[in-house]
């Protein structure tokens, strides 16, 4: 699906009419840290709904599933791997505009982390994961083949027949270390044609989502992760004709 198509406005939060939200989620030009029962300050003029959402991250040790909510969120991003122990769950706001709106919405995503490790030995965790879970992020490292050729299997072994109304969406995580990528763009378009599903692109660069310069960086991904959970509420609702259901193109 192209942007033009798109339920939300592409890069509403980086233009001058996003700007006061935009200065919401920020500290001192930095991407402001939000605890579990915190949320960004508004205006009672600017007040906007909230809508939250969780999201599950999957994928093998080492893909960089902590690391991703750690450039998502503006944090710097852990400088050597270590498995996650248990299920982290980490939150962050982003505002969109719908197109058929003139009224803002601030998403408030939920980022569950669950170590590969602690998944596979424990069973209770992935059924408590998938609990009330809008999406599931299937990730893979743009420098780990396998990682890349393990994802159809990843994802019937996390998502079941029973799992229809959970939104599926593939991150390719270390995307900025083209030199050292065993993974190519020829791969990736051959992936989006089988499965109809766009793999959305994340850099490992410490602290790149983190400062207002960089958000032109994580821009993209969270744009495309509010868009797809937008619109499957959208379709469900009967506002919005339905299709694949997948991540926009």
């Amino acid at each position: 699906m192209a942007e033009q198509d798109w339920a939300l406005e592409p890069g509403w939060l980086l233009s001058p009419a996003g700007r006061p939200y935009l200065d919401s989620i920020l500290h001192k030009n930095q991407r402001r840290v939000f605890g579990l029962l915190e949320r960004p300050a508004l205006p009672p003029a600017l007040a906007v709904p909230t809508v939250t959402y969780k999201l599950f991250l999957a994928g093998r040790s080492g893909v960089g599933k902590t690391a991703l909510v750690a450039w998502l969120r503006g944090t710097p991003v852990p400088p050597a791997h270590h498995e996650t122990l248990g299920i982290e769950a980490t939150p962050l706001f982003w505002p969109a505009k719908p197109r058929a709106s003139g009224r803002p919405v601030l998403f408030q995503l939920h980022l569950w982390d669950c170590g590969d490790g602690a998944l596979r030995k424990f069973e209770h965790l992935l059924p408590a994961c998938k609990e009330e879970a809008d999406a599931a992020l299937f990730l893979f490292s743009f420098t780990d083949r396998a990682s890349f050729e393990e994802l159809p299997a990843l994802m019937g072994r996390v998502l079941g027949p029973g799992d229809c109304d959970i939104v599926r969406m593939v991150v390719g995580t270390k995307f900025d270390l083209a030199p050292h990528a065993a993974v190519t763009e020829a791969d990736v378009r051959a992936f989006e044609g089988t499965w109809g599903l766009r793999v959305l692109r994340a850099g490992g660069t410490p602290g790149a989502g983190g400062a207002r310069a960089g958000l032109a960086r994580v821009a993209p991904v969270l744009d495309a992760l509010v868009e797809g959970l937008w619109r499957r509420d959208q379709v469900t609702a009967g506002i919005t004709p339905g299709d694949t259901g997948d991540t926009p193109t």
